[in-house]
């Protein structure tokens, strides 16, 4: 085909379609990626808004559901919605802290509708900025790109050792030997498949890999099949499910809070996604992913979700097998929306233990860093000021990961975005670019000094002609290595 087909009229990886099988299987690695990240806030709502184990298990699937719908606005779109780019959409954890304080704070029977008009009104006005807040892209060069990507990758990693050492640290087996074996040979499967695998089997390795590590699991003993048999067949997400969602001042001021910090982690994670695939994510594409998670996060409360946003380490998933179809996470959408309304399905992925996801974890969450390491060795470090950039702005976006309570003595509304390492060291790199590179020191001809350093560099990150061409989808070097990401 590409020997027929002039260079005009080749598609670029992100619009292409795979075989049925490789579309499914694909799409279906995304999922068991980010499952747990799915139903861990709910899991965590749930409880703090008095609801019991029956109950809790409904939210899950409506987060599944709403889940399924926020990634198919973003990889199909429609209109001026959607990134139209391999990228994945659930459930935001940055909105947990708060709505376990609004739980807490209300009776059960309110707790609930107030989180779910809130969540509402939040979306809708992130809606409307989204046009305004995406013109925020030509403040990321790739040094602070490069600066956010590592952070994202390192914030994630903590994540996954949870998860291999059992993801409940008030259980008794919670670090346990069998654990943390386990996270470890699912670890050694994982680069063992990498390594030896070619093509199509290479790219799934990930998927492989967990399920070789939850059959070796069953006769370990922490394969859980007791959510596979209470599961039901079938069961629709309810609209308005707890009640008609109602509206308090406070409730809103936070969650709006929350979809700030949602959309500047998205803006990361789109123009990581967008250097990773090869297109460069300009102003337009983030506007339409903004509103693309927007309207999802507005839309979720009608089926008893939460705030939608883009989830990391689907990136690092990309990076490793370098499927960049934003089809196949397309039908990782579906498959999630199946999944919110088959209980039983549903169950079938989370049969894969926590410690066999957190030893595949740690590949994927490390690519993501990896990415980030090599998009900064493009950002010019050895001019100007970048390297203070980097380093402080790496600095202030490890303290939640090195010290979780280094900030809590401050108010509790400012660790919506404190707690978030990525968007404070975001945030860092954003002023320390333009104070150092923008507004600080002046040329002998009166221009802005190191120029080159903060919107030259930017050339890469918006689709600078003499960018190296990237390599196909599903290529590797001769060596079969997990490439994390193309040349820059």
């Amino acid at each position: 085909m590409t020997g027929q087909k002039s260079e005009g009229d080749r598609k670029h990886p992100v619009d292409e379609t795979l075989p049925p099988l490789k579309m499914f299987t694909s799409g279906l690695q995304h999922v068991a990626a980010m499952y747990a990240g799915v139903v861990a806030p709910p899991m965590i709502v749930g409880p703090a808004c008095g609801l019991n184990a029956t109950e809790t298990a409904f939210l899950m699937g409506a987060s599944l559901f709403t889940a399924g719908i926020a990634t198919l606005l973003q990889t199909l779109g429609f209109w001026k919605v959607g990134a139209k780019l391999p990228f994945v959409n659930g459930v935001s954890f940055a909105g947990v802290t708060p709505m376990v304080a609004i739980g807490k704070a209300q009776s059960p029977d309110n707790a609930l509708p107030i989180i779910f008009g809130a969540v509402i009104v939040a979306g809708v006005l992130g809606f409307l900025v989204a046009p305004y807040f995406s013109k925020l892209v030509r403040f990321f060069p790739p040094v602070v790109t490069g600066t956010v990507i590592t952070l994202i990758g390192v914030s994630l990693l903590p994540v996954a050792f949870n998860w291999s050492q059992g993801g409940n640290d008030r259980a008794p087996d919670y670090g346990s030997l069998t654990n943390i074996g386990m996270a470890a040979l699912t670890f050694l499967i994982v680069l063992v498949l990498r390594r030896v695998l070619r093509g199509f089997l290479q790219q799934i390795a990930i998927l492989l890999g967990l399920i070789a590590g939850t059959l070796i699991a069953i006769p370990v003993g922490i394969t859980n099949f007791s959510a596979l048999s209470e599961a039901s067949l079938v069961g629709f997400p309810t609209p308005f499910h707890f009640g008609a969602p109602q509206f308090d001042i406070a409730a809103i001021v936070s969650m709006c809070i929350v979809m700030l910090v949602c959309m500047t982690e998205s803006t990361a994670d789109m123009l990581a996604l967008g250097r990773i695939v090869g297109r460069p994510a300009d102003e337009r594409t983030i506007e339409g992913g903004l509103r693309a998670d927007t309207l999802g996060t507005a839309l979720s409360p009608l089926f008893n979700g939460f705030a939608n946003s883009a989830f990391a380490q689907n990136i690092g998933l990309v990076a490793m097998t370098k499927v960049r179809s934003r089809f196949v996470v397309a039908t990782g959408g579906l498959i999630l929306i199946v999944l919110g309304l088959c209980p039983v399905a549903a169950s079938v992925i989370s049969l894969v233990p926590l410690p066999v996801l957190g030893g595949a974890g740690i590949v994927l969450f490390g690519s993501v860093a990896a990415s980030g390491i090599q998009t900064l060795a493009s950002a010019a470090m050895e001019k100007g000021d970048n390297a203070l950039i980097v380093a402080a702005a790496v600095g202030i976006g490890l303290i939640p990961i090195a010290a979780p309570d280094f900030y809590h003595h401050l108010p509790k509304d400012l660790l919506v975005v404190l707690d978030s390492g990525i968007s404070t060291g975001c945030l860092v790199a954003i002023v320390l670019n333009l104070a150092f590179n923008h507004f600080g020191r002046k040329t002998a001809d009166g221009g802005a000094a190191d120029e080159d350093t903060a919107d030259g560099t930017a050339a890469a990150a918006h689709g600078d002609p003499e960018t190296p061409p990237q390599p196909d989808a599903g290529t590797t070097d001769e060596a079969g290595a997990p490439a994390a990401a193309p040349a820059h």
